[in-house]
C-alpha cells in the first residue's frame, strides 16, 4: 500500500504544535492511548537511542514491546515496530484509513504527525502490547505524543539548541517546552544538561513532585563493553534508591551511547521497581542486540568504507566531531584527514555545525538535501570557508552521488555524509550496503 499518497494531503497543514486536535481525534478511536502503558523519551539528541535500547531489552525480558520513534530514513514502516519488527505496509495502510475515517471534517484538520501518532497508538492498543517506547516528536508539552497522564517513567535525553523556530531560542526556554512531558509523581531520568536547561527541568520536576534520577555515564572498558553503577544523586530532588550495577556489551558507536546506554539502564531499574521483571542477562543481551540506522555507522558505497550520521545540529556535530577524533587517535595513518560530504536543511543552525566538526585541512564536499527545505550548497560553501579559512577543499555539487564519485576518485581521506538524517534516508534508501 502506498503510504506516502494516504499521508501527502496532510503534509499542507505543516508542523502545528498542539494537543486539542490528537486528544479529540484519539477520542473519535475510543482512545487507544489510555490501554497502553508507556516510556516517553525527549530530548534533542540521542532520544531515538535510548528508545532503541529500551525495546530491545524490554523484548528481550520478554514482554510485548511496541516502539514509536521518528523521523524514518528510508521508509514510514520504520517508526511503528513490535518486538524490534517493523509494521507491514499493508497493516499501517489500514490504520491510517482507519484514522482518517475518525476525523471529524467540522473540526480543525489534525497535521501529519498528529494523523500518524494516532494509527501508532491504534496498533498498540490493538496489538496488546505489555508497554510502548514512544519517542517525543518535537518538543514535548505540545507535541502529539504527550497525551499520557501517568507514563511508568518519562526520559529527557539532553538539550541543545535545535527547532528555535518552534521551541525558542534558548536552551532554558527549549528545556521548559521538553520538560512539558513530566507527570505529576512520575519518575524523571535526566542526561546530562546545561545549566539553565537542567534548573528548569528541575524547577519543573519539584512543581509536580517528580523524583529525579541523573546517572552517570558508563565506563567504557577495554573489551569493548560498558560498565554503569546508576545511583541516586547525593543531593537529589528523589526518593527512590537506585543502586543498578551491570555490565554489558555497547554495539552503538560514539560516547555519546555511553551516556544514552547509561540512561536506558536507569529507566529500566525504574520500572523494576515498580514490579516489571527484567532480569540482568535481558538488560546485557538486549543492549547487545540494539541497532539503530544512521547514526555512527558504517557502511560501504561502491566498494568504498563511508561513515554516516546525521549531525543535524550543534550537539550531534559535537558527538560525530569527538568520535571522528578517537579514530584520527587509534589510527596507524599520520595524519589522518576528514573528507565531509554534506547537505543540510534550511532551518539549521549552519555555523554552529560546521564549528564543531571542521578542522583546518579537512575537505568539505557539499550538497543539497533532497526533496525537502534544503540550504543551498553555494551559500554554505562560503559560510564554511569564512568559519575554517584553513580547509584543504571546499566544493559543491548538484547531487549526492557526483559528490561521492568525485570524493572516492580522489581521496584516501576518512570520508563521513552527515548534516541531515534526511540526506542519510536518502543515501540508505538508493546506495548503502552495511557492513
Amino acid at each position: 500500500m502506498d503510504i506516502d499518497s494516504l499521508l501527502k494531503p496532510r503534509k499542507r497543514f505543516g508542523v502545528h504544535l498542539g494537543l486539542e486536535r490528537i486528544q479529540k481525534l484519539l477520542a473519535n478511536l475510543g482512545n487507544p492511548h489510555h490501554q497502553v502503558p508507556i516510556i516517553h523519551v525527549a530530548g534533542t539528541n540521542g532520544k531515538g537511542s535510548v528508545c532503541a535500547y529500551l525495546s530491545s531489552v524490554l523484548t528481550q525480558a520478554g514482554y510485548r514491546t511496541g516502539r514509536y520513534t521518528s523521523p524514518h530514513l528510508v521508509d514510514w514502516t520504520e517508526r511503528i515496530c513490535l518486538n524490534e519488527q517493523q509494521i507491514s505496509s499493508e497493516e499501517l495502510g489500514n490504520l491510517l484509513i482507519v484514522v482518517q475515517e475518525a476525523i471529524d471534517p467540522q473540526e480543525e484538520s489534525p497535521t501529519q504527525f498528529e494523523v500518524f501518532t494516532a494509527a501508532a497508538w491504534l496498533y498498540f492498543a490493538r496489538q496488546k502490547v505489555d508497554v510502548a517506547v514512544i519517542e517525543v516528536g518535537l518538543g514535548g508539552r505540545l507535541d502529539a505524543t504527550n497525551v499520557c497522564s501517568n507514563p511508568l517513567v518519562t526520559i529527557i535525553t539532553s538539550i541543545s539548541r535545535d527547532h528555535l523556530q518552534q521551541l525558542g531560542s534558548t536552551v532554558g526556554a527549549i528545556a521548559k517546552e521538553k520538560a512539558g512531558i513530566l507527570k505529576a509523581g512520575c519518575p524523571a531520568i535526566i542526561g546530562q544538561l546545561p545549566e539553565e536547561a537542567e534548573a528548569q527541568v528541575r524547577e519543573y520536576a519539584n512543581k509536580l513532585q517528580c523524583p529525579i534520577i541523573k546517572p552517570q555515564p558508563a565506563r567504557e572498558l577495554d573489551d569493548g563493553w560498558a560498565y554503569v553503577a546508576v545511583e541516586t544523586e547525593e543531593e537529589s530532588d528523589s526518593e527512590l534508591s537506585v543502586t543498578k550495577s551491570i555490565k554489558y556489551p555497547l554495539p552503538l558507536k560514539g560516547k555519546i551511547q555511553l551516556i544514552n546506554s547509561a540512561l536506558a539502564v536507569a529507566a529500566l531499574e525504574i520500572i523494576q521497581q515498580q514490579g516489571w521483571k527484567i532480569p540482568e542477562k535481558a538488560i546485557a543481551e538486549g543492549i547487545a542486540k540494539t541497532k539503530w540506522s544512521g547514526r555512527m555507522q558504517w557502511t560501504t558505497w561502491n566498494g568504498h568504507k563511508l561513515l554516516l550520521d546525521g549531525a543535524h545540529n550543534q550537539g550531534a556535530a559535537d558527538s560525530l566531531r569527538n568520535y571522528v577524533d578517537t579514530l584520527i587517535s587509534q589510527s596507524n595513518q599520520s595524519p589522518v584527514k576528514v573528507t565531509w560530504v554534506m547537505g543540510m536543511l534550511s532551518t539549521k543552525e549552519h555555523d554552529e555545525v560546521f564549528k564543531s566538526l571542521l578542522r583546518p585541512l579537512d575537505e568539505l564536499h557539499l550538497v543539497p538535501v533532497p526533496d525537502h527545505s534544503s540550504a543551498v550548497p553555494a551559500e554554505l560553501a562560503q559560510l564554511a570557508k569564512n568559519i575554517c579559512p584553513e580547509l584543504s577543499q571546499c566544493e559543491t555539487y548538484p547531487d549526492l552521488s557526483t559528490a561521492l564519485k568525485t570524493v572516492f576518485a580522489s581521496s584516501n581521506n576518512l570520508v563521513v555524509l552527515c548534516g541531515s538524517l534526511y540526506l542519510v534516508g536518502h543515501f540508505l534508501g538508493d546506495k548503502a550496503k552495511v557492513l
